[in-house]
C-alpha cells in the first residue's frame, strides 16, 4: 500500500510538471517596461525541450524558443518605440500573460548606501524636498523594480524582490532617490515611460559587484568557493554580482548609474582598474551593445580615522579614461561635512541626467562635465592653471579661491592666492618661490568653490603623484 502511494505521487508529481506554467524571472513581470527600439531579451524556464511561444502585442509578432536539458530557454523580440501598455503571452500548452507592459527607456541603478538612500531618507537622515516628492510622486509612466538585499556564493538564476510597480507614495517612498529623480528628470524631459532596476546595499565594496571571472585580474582577491564553508558577508567578492546583479543581467537597457566607492577608499590604488573589470564584464553579460556608464564621484565628508578619500576621488577621475562610453557626475559643493550620506540628492540626479541628456538623448549642446584640470605653466613663482570643459570660462561667484595649494620640490603644500584670468586660474605663494606641484581640494571635506559658468563644479586633482 505504502509503495502504490509513493508511486501516485510521483505520478502526480510528473504530470504537475508536465503541466507547469512557463517559469519566469522576477524581472520579467506584470508591469514591467521594455526598452524600446531594440531587441530585448525575455527568458525562462520550462519542460527540457518544450517548445515556447512568445507573443507581443504591440505586432502580434509571434517567437517560438526551445527549452535545453537545463530547462532554461531565452528569446529575443523586437520592440518599437515608446508606447503601451501592452501584453505578452507566454505559451508551453499553458497561456501565460503578462499585462500592463511598458516601452521606453531602461536603466539599471546600483551602488552602495547614497545609491541605496530611499526617498524617504534613513533614520535621522532625511532627503531635502522628501514629502514635495512623494506628494507629486503618481505616476505611471515611471516603473519602478528593487532587488533586496541577499548574498550567494555561485550565480543565481532569480532573486528576491519588490517587483514592479507603477511611481506612486508608497512605492517612490521606498525607492533610492537618485534613481527616482533620473526617472522623473528623464520621463519629463522625453515624455516616454522610464524603468529603473534598482540593485544596491550600503557599506559594499566594488568586489562583491564584480563577477569571479571579472575579479581574474586581480589575484589578490579571494573568491569564496561555490558550495563552501566560507560564512559570506555582503563584502565577501562576487557574492552581491551572483544574488543582486547576474538575475537582471540580460535585461535590456539603456545604461546604468553607479554611486559606489567610500567603501573601497583604502585600495583606492586599484579602483579605475577595478571598475574597468566590472563594467567590461556587466557589458559582455548584457549583452546589449557597449551601453553607457555614469557614476558619481563621492562627495566630500570629514571621515574619521584616514583621510584618503581624495585619492578615491582622483581614482574614479582616472577611471574615466579607462571605460568606453563613460561619464562621471561631480559632487564636490554637494557633500556634508558630518553626514556620509548628503541630503541633495537632485543636485546628484540632475548631474546623471545632464549625461544621459547630452550623450544620448540628442541634447548635444548641453553641458554635462565640470571643469577638469588640463595643464599647468610656471613662471617664476606663478602658477598659471588651464582645464577642460570650460569654454565659457570659469566662475567662483562672490567668493574667493581659498582650496588651491602650491608646494616645491620640498613637497610641502601651502595655501595658495587664486584668480580667476581668462584662460584659466593663477596661483601664488609667498612660501613657495619654485612652484613645482599643484593641488585643488585635495582632501576628505571641503565645499567646492571652482565651477564653469554653467554651474557644474570643478574635480578635485592634484599634479604631484607623491
Amino acid at each position: 500500500m505504502k509503495r502504490i502511494k509513493v508511486l501516485t505521487g510521483l505520478f502526480m508529481l510528473v504530470i504537475t510538471v508536465a503541466r507547469a506554467k512557463v517559469i519566469l524571472p522576477a524581472v520579467i513581470d506584470h508591469n514591467m517596461v521594455l526598452q524600446q527600439k531594440t531587441n530585448a531579451a525575455l527568458w525562462g524556464k520550462a519542460r527540457p525541450a518544450a517548445k515556447v511561444k512568445i507573443t507581443t502585442s504591440w505586432n502580434g509578432k509571434s517567437y517560438t524558443a526551445q527549452a535545453g536539458s537545463d530547462s532554461l530557454w531565452q528569446v529575443s523580440v523586437s520592440t518599437p518605440a515608446a508606447g503601451g501598455p501592452f501584453n505578452i503571452t507566454f505559451d508551453d500548452g499553458e497561456k501565460l500573460v503578462l499585462k500592463n507592459i511598458l516601452i521606453g527607456e531602461v536603466w539599471v541603478c546600483s551602488g552602495q548606501s547614497n545609491m541605496s538612500m530611499p526617498v524617504k531618507g534613513f533614520r535621522n537622515q532625511p532627503v531635502e524636498g522628501s514629502n514635495d516628492l512623494l506628494m507629486t510622486a503618481k505616476n505611471p509612466d515611471i516603473r519602478l523594480f528593487q532587488v533586496t538585499r541577499q548574498v550567494a556564493d555561485q550565480v543565481q538564476f532569480d532573486a528576491k524582490v519588490r517587483r514592479w510597480e507603477e511611481a506612486d507614495v508608497a512605492s517612490v517612498s521606498e525607492m533610492s532617490a537618485v534613481a527616482y529623480l533620473f526617472a522623473r528628470i528623464i520621463q519629463e524631459r522625453l515624455d516616454v515611460p522610464v524603468g529603473i532596476l534598482h540593485t544596491s546595499w550600503g557599506g559594499t565594496r566594488i568586489e562583491a559587484w564584480m563577477s569571479a571571472a571579472g575579479l581574474q585580474s586581480f589575484p589578490s582577491v579571494e573568491i569564496p568557493a561555490a558550495g563552501g564553508t566560507a560564512k559570506l558577508n555582503q563584502n565577501s567578492p562576487a557574492v552581491l554580482y551572483n544574488a543582486m546583479i547576474n538575475p537582471i543581467a540580460g535585461f535590456s537597457i539603456k545604461g546604468v548609474l553607479w554611486y559606489q566607492g567610500e567603501a573601497n577608499r583604502k585600495n583606492y590604488q586599484e579602483y579605475p582598474q577595478l571598475m574597468q573589470a566590472m563594467v567590461a564584464d556587466w557589458r559582455k553579460r548584457w549583452n546589449c551593445g557597449e551601453w553607457p556608464f555614469y557614476y558619481v564621484q563621492i562627495a566630500p565628508f570629514k571621515y574619521a580615522g584616514d583621510r584618503i578619500s581624495a585619492f578615491l576621488r582622483e581614482a574614479q577621475l582616472q577611471a574615466l579614461q579607462l571605460i568606453p562610453n563613460s561619464a562621471m557626475a561631480v559632487t564636490a559643493d554637494a557633500g556634508k561635512e558630518m553626514s556620509i550620506h548628503p541630503p541633495d540628492k537632485m543636485t546628484v540626479a540632475k548631474r546623471l541626467a545632464y549625461c544621459a541628456l547630452a550623450r544620448d538623448y540628442g541634447m548635444n549642446q548641453l553641458p554635462y562635465q565640470g571643469p577638469v584640470y588640463k595643464s599647468m605653466k610656471v613662471n617664476n613663482d606663478i602658477v598659471d592653471i588651464t582645464f577642460d570643459h570650460a569654454q565659457n570660462g570659469l566662475y567662483a561667484g562672490a567668493k574667493d579661491l581659498t582650496l588651491f595649494e602650491i608646494a616645491g620640490e620640498d613637497k610641502v603644500f601651502h595655501p595658495a592666492s587664486a584668480r580667476i584670468t581668462s584662460t584659466g586660474v593663477r596661483l601664488r605663494s609667498d612660501q613657495v618661490k619654485n612652484p613645482v606641484a599643484v593641488r585643488y581640494a585635495f582632501k576628505d571635506w571641503f565645499a567646492g568653490e571652482l565651477f564653469n559658468t554653467e554651474g557644474l563644479p570643478a574635480s578635485p586633482f592634484r599634479t604631484d603623484n607623491w
